[in-house]
């Protein structure tokens, strides 16, 4: 029984200013992650390419069981592994990696609904290539992630799971 009050009581902030995640249940801090959110800064509207802000929600989790490094187009795993060869084979491809945290917005008018709209606009928590920096603004509008942190992330939360994206968090 204490397992399920801990999980509910779960939630991510993620900071826009310090590229960073922060896992918390309740007040306390769980984990802190680096992450790398839209190079085109916040923002809500429909191909922006920014990261929409305010509360959210894990509204899917996709990919459990998956191994590591495993691409998903359309939230499906394709069956392939990614590897520095195959990004020399396809380098304009947007890699979303290992599993998917699809996201939705909770505040109907500012990121929920219409050309606002997170969950429409195909926001995830998703893992990327090793490769790729993290710590600065550099996807399309989604929440990059490390793999190997994405899989203990995506172990701890649950559908339901409250995201709250600020620009800056002091907390």
């Amino acid at each position: 029984m204490q397992m399920h009050n801990d999980q509910e009581s779960r939630h991510i902030v993620i900071d826009l200013a310090r590229q960073r995640l922060r896992l918390y249940s309740g007040n306390d801090l769980l984990q802190r992650y680096p992450v790398s959110t839209g190079r085109n800064g916040p923002g809500e509207e429909y191909g922006s390419g920014c990261t929409p802000r305010g509360r959210h929600v894990i509204r899917a989790r996709i990919g459990a069981g998956e191994p590591e490094n495993s691409v998903f187009v359309g939230r499906r795993p394709t069956g392939e592994r990614y590897t520095p060869r195959l990004r020399e084979l396809q380098p304009a491809r947007d890699w979303v990696l290992t599993r998917v945290l699809w996201l939705s917005g909770r505040e109907p008018g500012f990121n929920r609904g219409g050309s606002r709209d997170t969950l429409r606009r195909f926001i995830y928590i998703h893992g990327c290539p090793d490769s790729e920096p993290l710590g600065e603004p550099r996807s399309h509008g989604c929440i990059r992630m490390r793999n190997r942190e994405l899989i203990a992330l995506f172990d701890q939360v649950t559908v339901g799971t409250a995201v709250d994206i600020r620009e800056r968090w002091d907390g």
